[in-house]
């Protein structure tokens, strides 16, 4: 959980205002995916009951990050939101960062 939160504090860092803004529905699925891709990297073989609890904490998650999606929607480019969504894994999300 500790790497989720340094991903999303890179994540908050790391926007640039744009007026080609992403929607709150797309940055809503961009926090979802990078709790996705933290739990594949913590190597986890997800079973049902595991599912569940993914889905209970990305609820947490969103709940607890309410201010992710603001600065999501008011900051970053929709192109940096794009991308990281379509990222396989946490440093190709770290790669849309460097993109101009």
């Amino acid at each position: 959980m500790a790497r989720m939160k340094r991903w999303i504090a890179v994540a908050l860092l790391a926007v640039a205002g744009c007026k080609n803004a992403p929607s709150e529905d797309q940055c809503r699925q961009l926090l979802e995916h990078l709790v996705d891709l933290e739990f594949k990297k913590a190597g986890a073989t997800v079973t049902d009951a595991m599912k569940a609890e993914i889905a209970k904490q990305k609820t947490a998650v969103a709940a607890a990050k309410p201010e992710f999606i603001t600065v999501c929607v008011d900051k970053t480019a929709k192109e940096r939101v794009t991308c990281a969504l379509a990222a396989k894994d946490l440093d190709a999300v770290a790669k849309c960062d460097e993109q101009k």
